[in-house]
């Protein structure tokens, strides 16, 4: 599956091309003989081309912002949704601008929604101006190929399918889901982190931490109110499951005869070693993302205030490598929470106890 683009100048983009549905499922899902998952399979299987036809390539890191560059005051956003109606031709028909009332269409509504509410949260709560930290325009293409089975940020916009109807619902249905990907380009636009190992899993957790929070934010829930899933309401009645990923308790999202079970590690003791996923970047990044859980649970309130902000600033402080690993990243957020709240505050040891908790040395 090539995709093509309206701009040939914007090819590139598929060295970055990050998107929420890990191999290890799609793979699974393809597998499946039952007739009453047919469909579903077919749309795994031509999911999965699609993934390792740039999976080589996004393994390089990112074009990321040098550190100490210019961030503007936050605008509002510019967020234009496309159609790409069934076809991989971006960014497809023009649908909805900013400020245009909604279109009828959910999937371009759920779009063009869940940009203004990533949006949101970055410029309230974080003063960012949009992804880039200067205003860059929100563009989605919504109605991606065939049944598709995935959504992802190619390092310009993003795409969603619809899912098949039979395991996977459409992908703007999960605000997390359109949080986390444009939190890629956060990471773009930062630290740069390579997609693979553990600075992969770790760039994997930060859009899961971001993406958490946006939905957090809209609801203005609690620690404990919020669920912490990612991808919740994507899987259709027919799946034993609640979402994709869980950050309160990575490992239990999911646990069906289809898919198998989460097979997410919480702590180093589980650590998974494997050359598939570019390393494990969506397995390995259930530990540092129950670390962002345990440092929100101590500190209690709203988690995209001070954790929040601890891991905002570790990855857009200048100081985290693009080759990180758990431990520097541990390491890089117990600095930004001294620098922030200071060294014998509440924060940090918050912070240092959940990476010993996962048994991440820092």
């Amino acid at each position: 599956m090539k995709i093509q683009t309206a701009d040939p100048s914007v090819e590139h983009a598929s060295a970055i091309r990050c998107s929420i549905i890990p191999p290890y499922l799609l793979r699974r899902l393809a597998r499946q003989d039952e007739p009453r998952f047919s469909a579903a399979a077919r749309a795994a299987r031509e999911a999965l081309v699609h993934v390792r036809s740039v999976q080589a390539a996004r393994a390089v890191p990112a074009p990321a912002v040098q550190p100490g560059a210019r961030e503007v005051k936050p605008g509002p956003p510019n967020r234009t949704v496309y159609d790409a109606g069934g076809s991989e031709n971006l960014p497809g028909k023009l649908v909805r601008k900013e400020g245009e009332a909604a279109s009828g269409d959910p999937s371009a509504d759920e779009a063009y929604d869940g940009l203004g509410h990533t949006h949101r949260l970055f410029a309230d709560v974080f003063g960012r101006n949009s992804i880039d930290g200067e205003g860059l325009s929100l563009d989605a293409s919504v109605h991606f190929s065939k049944l598709y089975d995935n959504a992802f940020w190619d390092g310009r916009q993003m795409v969603f399918g619809d899912g098949d109807g039979q395991v996977f619902q459409r992908f703007t249905g999960s605000l997390s889901v359109i949080g986390h990907e444009l939190a890629h380009g956060v990471t773009q636009y930062s630290a740069g982190l390579a997609y693979r190992n553990q600075a992969g899993a770790i760039n994997e957790s930060i859009s899961d931490v971001f993406g958490a929070l946006v939905e957090q934010y809209l609801k203005q829930q609690s620690v404990g109110d919020a669920s912490w899933l990612i991808g919740e309401g994507l899987f259709t009645p027919q799946v034993q499951g609640a979402a994709l990923r869980s950050l309160r308790a990575p490992g239990t999202a999911y646990d069906d005869n289809v898919l198998g079970k989460d097979p997410q590690p919480d702590s180093m003791d589980s650590y998974v070693r494997t050359s598939a996923d570019n390393g494990g970047v969506h397995i390995n990044s259930g530990i540092p993302n129950r670390a962002f859980y345990l440092v929100a649970e101590a500190v209690g309130g709203y988690a995209w205030e001070a954790p929040g902000r601890i891991w905002y600033d570790a990855l857009t402080g200048g100081s985290l490598p693009s080759t990180a690993t758990f431990s520097v990243f541990a390491r890089t957020t117990a600095s930004s929470a001294v620098e922030l709240y200071g060294s014998d505050s509440a924060e940090h040891d918050a912070v240092r106890q959940a990476w010993e908790t996962v048994k991440v040395k820092l």
